[in-house]
């Protein structure tokens, strides 16, 4: 894997970890399934102008946009409502496992003994970074996350072949155009009274939805597939592993958090572990 890509696919976790810091401000206002598909509509619209319909793989991106955005956002946003925040992160980051075995059978990739060694050190510091989060009674949550995290990873092993043959600015324009109408659509439905939301909501909360829609989306979405359309997933899912980290270092800068040891050391640990895998490539 060249220089160049490394750095784009390091930028995915650095811009998805600012927008998931900030969007927990946005929730203020606009609840889960809305921000989202605001989110998505918006960068629909932004890029959707410059490429031709993927005919050829418009069901499967449809497919892609139900699996890993309506079905995804709902269940993970659901959980995050019953279960801590640093629960939270161990079970979403579930996603990369999930994402290697799903590979592993879907598309018969084989991971090396130095991506399995490289998950295992950041999931270990992944645990510390956590802390020691009670569960009890919260059993609803933690399925709600776990089903999160496989529907996202389950999502980008099925659009794997399409990234591979189309533009990844074209791919996050079309799945903007599918997913953004149904997540509003089911916002209307569970969350209730859209309208009155969208029409009273402060202007910092449609700056987080600017950012989420062009940088998040539109950069960073575009950025994954390019990279998902060239490496395997085995070698490209454990990056995400770096988002806990990004969150955190974008909560001290944008909200003032002040975490404690625990997640400094995590963080390394983290770091350490996804660095096995990428200094591999470099060399590569």
């Amino acid at each position: 894997m060249p220089l160049r890509d490394i750095l784009i696919a390091l930028s995915v976790p650095l811009l998805w970890g600012i927008g998931f810091t900030i969007t927990k401000v946005g929730m203020e206002e606009f609840p889960p399934m809305l921000i989202n598909g605001l989110r998505w509509i918006l960068t629909g619209l932004i890029l959707v102008w410059w490429f031709p319909i993927p005919r050829k793989y418009l069901k499967k991106i449809f497919l892609v946009s139900i699996i890993s955005c309506t079905i995804q956002y709902s269940l993970t946003y659901s959980g995050l409502n019953i279960v801590d925040a640093s629960s939270a992160i161990l079970f979403i980051q579930s996603e990369v496992l999930f994402g290697v075995l799903v590979a592993f059978f879907y598309l018969r990739e084989k991971p090396k003994l130095r991506n399995i060694l490289g998950i295992i050190i950041a999931f270990f510091g992944l645990i510390i970074l956590s802390g020691s989060p009670t569960l009890n009674g919260k059993f609803i949550g933690v399925m709600f996350l776990l089903g999160g995290s496989f529907t996202w990873a389950l999502g980008q092993v099925l659009i794997k072949e399409v990234s591979e043959n189309l533009n990844g600015i074209a791919l996050t324009a079309w799945i903007g155009i599918l997913a953004g109408p149904q997540l509003i659509i089911g916002s209307q439905i569970i969350e209730g009274d859209v309208y009155s939301k969208i029409i009273s909501a402060s202007y910092e909360t449609w700056l987080i939805v600017l950012y989420l829609g062009i940088l998040m989306n539109c950069l960073g979405y575009s950025a994954w597939y390019y990279v998902l359309g060239r490496y395997e997933v085995n070698k490209i899912m454990p990056i995400m592993l770096l988002l806990p980290v990004t969150g955190v270092l974008a909560a001290i800068i944008l909200l003032g958090e002040r975490p404690g040891t625990n997640i400094y050391i995590g963080g390394l640990i983290i770091i350490f572990g996804v660095s096995l895998i990428l200094i591999n490539k470099i060399k590569n």
